[in-house]
């Protein structure tokens, strides 16, 4: 009897990471050693990283094993995070942040100099502790989808979350906001998850903001095509509250 049920155990862990999605579970074992060699990280830990463990304790997840996974409306002009721990399919909301500040319009970015914020579904791909904005964290922008929006046009680059509050396309936090996201996204990664993920999407599609923004937009068959795609994405994620598995297809849709 012990050995079945040791088997189903091990049948279990087994089940759950061939589930998650893969965007990666590899230890680097100096990256958090390089990332407090900066006066900014190391100041941020000490004012912060006993406040978060705090804040963490009732969720039974601690900073040494974390992962992360992060959420942006635009029209709300809010960032939210949610927090598990590695391994574990289904995540958590942990906190939600106020972005400082913004710059463009709804809608996608689909050129260099257009001020857009972009969105879509990203992941957090380098850290900035030497930042002009403080911290930053920056997004694997433009991915596929990106680049076929934009066609023969240079996308941009250089999409970050970050400290301050003025923008050029970019989500800021202030630095006091960011001390926290930051130093959540670097246990994360020295938790093995080296590419965090980060949906940005123009508003609550189930909210009564995103359905009168979806009408009033009625007239725009690009955007009502491509924010379709989205609420697509938005709403496997919010009824299961698990990383999604996303691919871009041949017409740069986001398939789930």
């Amino acid at each position: 009897m012990q050995a079945l049920n040791l088997l189903k155990k091990i049948t279990l862990v087994i089940s759950v990471l061939f589930t998650i999605p893969l965007t990666s579970f590899v230890v680097d074992g100096g990256f958090l050693d390089r990332q407090k060699s900066n006066s900014r990280v190391r100041a941020a830990y000490i004012e912060k990283e006993n406040l978060l463990a705090k804040r963490l304790k009732p969720f039974n997840i601690t900073l040494d094993a974390i992962n992360i996974l992060i959420t942006a409306y635009k029209s709300e002009q809010q960032l939210t995070i949610y927090i598990k721990k590695p391994f574990e399919l289904t995540y958590t909301k942990f906190a939600s942040y106020d972005i400082c500040s913004s710059s463009g319009i709804l809608g996608p970015k689909r050129k260099a100099g257009d001020s857009q914020v972009p969105e879509g579904f990203y992941y957090i791909d380098r850290f900035n502790p030497s930042s002009n904005y403080f911290l930053s964290l920056g997004l694997n922008y433009p991915n596929k989808a990106d680049k076929y929006r934009s066609g023969a046009a240079n996308p941009g680059s250089d999409i970050f979350i970050h400290g301050k509050c003025v923008t050029v396309g970019c989500l800021p936090m202030t630095d006091e906001k960011i001390k926290e996201i930051y130093i959540l996204a670097i246990q994360a990664h020295q938790s093995g998850q080296t590419q965090i993920p980060v949906y940005i999407f123009p508003f609550r599609f189930n909210s009564i903001i995103g359905q009168r923004t979806m009408e009033n937009y009625s007239y725009d068959k690009y955007l009502q095509k491509f924010w379709g795609n989205l609420k697509s994405g938005h709403d496997k994620f919010s009824a299961s509250q698990q990383e999604l598995k996303v691919d871009v297809n041949g017409k740069g849709e986001y398939v789930f």
